[in-house]
C-alpha cells in the first residue's frame, strides 16, 4: 500500500500491476456470480470485469490518502471493485434493454398457459384494465419506476438512472401498487381478498 502513495516510479507501477491483478480476480468472481441474472456471459462478461477492475484501480489510486487502516487494504479495495461491477452492469443493462412494458406480450400469457376461453377473456380484460390504470392512475415517476421494475430493470440500475436510492424506489413501487390495486378493485377486476 505504501508504494501506491508515491504516485509514480517503478514501485508504484509494480504495486498498481499487483493490485490490478487482484481487482480483476475479484471483478471476475463478482461478474460470474451476478452475470447470469443480467444474461451476460462469455467475452462480454470478461470485458465488463476488466473494465470494472480498471475503473476501481483508478478510484483507489485517487483515494489512497483516505485509507485509514480500519480494515485490511484488500477489504477496502474490494468495496471499490464491487461498486464498479455494479456500475458496469448498470451501464450495460441500460444500453441493451428498453423499459417499455409490452402489454401485448403480457396479454398472450393466457394462450400459453392453457386457460379456458372465459379465463382468457377475463385475463385479457385484466391486462387492459391494468394498462389503463398504469396510464391514468399513476404519476409519471410512478409509471416510469413501475414499468422499469416490471421489465426487470435492476433496482441499483434504476436508482442510479433516477439519481435516488433503493428505499425511495421501494416506496414509489408500494404507492404505485396500492393505486393500481385500488383502481382494479373499483373496476371489479380484483376482489378485496384477491
Amino acid at each position: 500500500m505504501d508504494a501506491l502513495e508515491g504516485g509514480r516510479g517503478p514501485q508504484y507501477e509494480q504495486a498498481c500491476t499487483r493490485l490490478h491483478e487482484l481487482l480483476v480476480r475479484i471483478a471476475m468472481d463478482e461478474m460470474f456470480r451476478r452475470g447470469p441474472r443480467y444474461r451476460i456471459g462469455g467475452p462480454e462478461l470478461n470485458d465488463l470485469a476488466y473494465q470494472a477492475a480498471a475503473d476501481a484501480l483508478m478510484r483507489i489510486t485517487k483515494k489512497i490518502q483516505q485509507f485509514r487502516g480500519d480494515a485490511r487494504f484488500t477489504t477496502w479495495a474490494f468495496r471499490f471493485v464491487v461498486l464498479e461491477v455494479s456500475s458496469a452492469l448498470g451501464r450495460h443493462f441500460r444500453r441493451v434493454s428498453s423499459t417499455q412494458l409490452d402489454f401485448d406480450e403480457l396479454a398472450q400469457v393466457p394462450d400459453r398457459s392453457g386457460i379456458d376461453p372465459a379465463g382468457h377473456w377475463q385475463a385479457r380484460e385484466l391486462v387492459e384494465a391494468t394498462r389503463d390504470a398504469v396510464e391514468t392512475a399513476l404519476t409519471a415517476r410512478q409509471r416510469r419506476v413501475f414499468t422499469a421494475v416490471v421489465n426487470g430493470v435492476p433496482l441499483e440500475t434504476l436508482a442510479s438512472e433516477l439519481k435516488t436510492n433503493r428505499n425511495t424506489l421501494y416506496k414509489t413501487m408500494f404507492d404505485a401498487r396500492r393505486k393500481l390495486r385500488a383502481r382494479l378493485m373499483a373496476g371489479g377486476h380484483l376482489s378485496a381478498a384477491g
